[in-house]
């Protein structure tokens, strides 16, 4: 793979963008900009660690929330799934039951 016109250019262009950052970087302006950077990602950072501390309690609230909502939308739902679990257990724990199993269609080509 050789390199074209169209290579030299994007590296050329890319270390001219790295030198003139480079140089803003060593003005005053520049060491502001780098200290405004640091105290929003550490305060980024004291905030995702306070979401991580929380979510524990957020989940647990929102299991408890959840079951409520749909206990009282859905008052069949509870029984509905307790039936749906024994089928699924059920079936699987008998030894000696026989499951009737579809034929599978062959592929279209």
């Amino acid at each position: 793979m050789g390199i074209n016109s169209k290579h030299l250019a994007t590296f050329i262009l890319g270390a001219a963008a790295g030198v003139a950052a480079h140089k803003y970087l060593q003005t005053e302006e520049g060491e502001k900009l780098l200290e405004d950077l640091k105290s929003k990602a550490n305060n980024f950072k004291a905030d995702a660690e306070g979401a991580i501390d929380k979510a524990p309690e957020y989940f647990d609230e929102l299991k408890t929330k959840g079951a409520d909502t749909l206990k009282s939308a859905f008052p069949d739902a509870e029984a509905f799934f307790k039936d749906l679990y024994e089928k699924f257990v059920g079936s699987k724990g008998e030894a000696g039951t026989t499951t009737s199993t579809d034929p599978i269609p062959e592929p279209i080509s």
